[in-house]
């Protein structure tokens, strides 16, 4: 008996010390820079160190990864399709940075050299993959290193990604564990610390997949955070991919505009601002203990030279929408990831994204939350409230309609409950004295965000 206990208290001790783990690598929403937005499939070493560096200076205010999107691999990554792209593999059918691209890189030496480098800027380094084998692999039946098996193995070859023609799904075998502990044994080699992996969230839903990529973080011991796409990823699958994923899209790609029109009525992409005030809710409360659902970038600054859709163009957004973007994000506690093109920000973006009263609102408050009853004359407005230090509340007040609008309403009608309450705006810093009520103008697709004090 004695020894029963003794076993069972070692498992609840490693079970409380691999939670803590988790929870370790991403305590608080991850904050930094994806190159998609600006660059789509053509970052070159260059080039995201030129981003880097700027990244580097907006650390203090939270901004620490930085990751290389889809492509890193392709040598010519404005083919149209598989076979003009050239996909470059080493010897166990794992990809690797195309040289001509990433220098640093050569020798076999893949992207070490330059995570050293970025580790070296006090920040964090990233990648993005599509989830996975590469049909180049199976097509050679490569061998999987560090195993008896070969692409082949490990390749369903009937499962593939409807909008990526470059790989195959990977069975869930012991041949497909094998090829992705191959693949993060690599990754992790090179000093990754941001795993962004697609086609695997949401249509299709690969959870098989999910739980192999996790299962090969955790063997490597390295601490990666594992950033699922794309979405919406479905409310139903919350408690499973919570288990495995540090980060997980519940939107689908979102790009610099209020709203878009679709084609078909099923067809979500791309996403506008408008559309993730209607995606957010039902995930508040999944936001905690090291696990973030993630709205998706912050489609800001200029979106050039080759941005992962459209033209190269300065963000279509006005500056009052993206501070009520950056602001919803904040309140719910999504990641924080820059897309614009670091060399060529402005002041007025800049000024947004260093701004530390809602960065703090991002990575520290709790309790997060849209107020569902809210009072008349509030049919075009959303309104989000949290908890803060001591006895601090967060109000968010957001114009959805495409005019200004003039709102009144006590401090209980917006969620905080009766009483007096002083308030300050986070965004210009301007204090507002005790009342029982709050009166504010906001202008077309503008918002309002409020650190209160209940005063009696």
């Amino acid at each position: 008996m004695l020894e029963w206990m003794r076993a069972a208290l070692l498992l609840v001790l490693l079970t409380m010390a691999g939670a803590a783990a988790a929870q370790h690598i991403s305590p608080t929403p991850p904050m930094g820079w994806n190159s998609w937005d600006a660059y789509g499939l053509t970052i070159s070493e260059p080039d995201f160190k030129a981003n880097a560096v700027e990244l580097a200076k907006l650390r203090a205010y939270g901004w620490t990864y930085a990751v290389i999107d889809q492509g890193w691999y392709m040598s010519n990554p404005f083919g149209d399709k598989l076979q003009t792209r050239g996909y470059t593999l080493d010897a166990n059918g794992l990809l690797i940075p195309a040289i001509h691209r990433f220098p640093s890189s050569a020798d076999g030496q893949g992207f070490k050299p330059l995570a050293d480098w970025v580790h070296a800027q006090g920040l964090k380094f990233g990648i993005h993959i599509v989830r996975g084998i590469p049909k180049q692999a199976v097509a050679a039946d490569l061998p999987i290193a560090g195993s008896g098996f070969r692409a082949k193995d490990a390749a369903d070859t009937a499962e593939t990604c409807p909008w990526d023609d470059s790989n195959y799904g990977v069975r869930d075998t012991p041949a497909g564990q094998a090829y992705y502990d191959a693949m993060l044994a690599l990754y992790a080699a090179w000093g990754v610390d941001f795993l962004k992996v697609d086609c695997i969230a949401d249509h299709p839903y690969r959870i098989s997949e999910i739980r192999q990529i996790a299962e090969a973080i955790k063997k490597t011991g390295r601490p990666i955070v594992l950033s699922l796409s794309p979405g919406p990823t479905q409310l139903s699958h919350a408690t499973e991919i919570r288990r495995f994923g540090q980060m997980w899209r519940i939107s689908n790609d979102m790009w610099d505009g209020w709203s878009f029109v679709h084609e078909h009525r099923d067809d979500d992409f791309p996403m506008g601002i408008r559309d993730v005030f209607d995606r957010l809710p039902p995930w508040a409360g999944q936001a905690r203990d090291g696990h973030w659902p993630d709205a998706d970038m912050l489609p800001f600054g200029m979106l050039a030279p080759h941005p992962g859709l459209g033209v190269a163009r300065r963000s279509r957004l006005t500056v009052d929408e993206e501070r009520t973007l950056l602001s919803l994000l904040a309140m719910a506690r999504s990641p924080l990831i820059l897309g614009a093109n670091l060399t060529k920000l402005d002041e007025t973006t800049r000024r947004l994204i260093t701004n530390k009263d809602v960065i703090a609102v991002n990575q520290h408050s709790h309790d997060n939350h849209p107020v569902v009853h809210l009072p008349k004359g509030f049919d075009h407005a959303r309104v989000w409230v949290a908890s803060g230090s001591s006895d601090e509340r967060y109000l968010a007040i957001f114009n959805l309609d495409d005019k200004p609008v003039s709102l009144k309403a006590s401090w209980d009608g917006l969620g905080l409950g009766s009483g007096m309450y002083s308030a300050r705006d986070l965004w210009s810093g301007h204090p507002f004295d005790a009342s029982s009520r709050l009166e504010i103008d906001l202008p077309m697709h503008g918002c309002a965000l409020f650190a209160v004090r209940r005063i009696h």
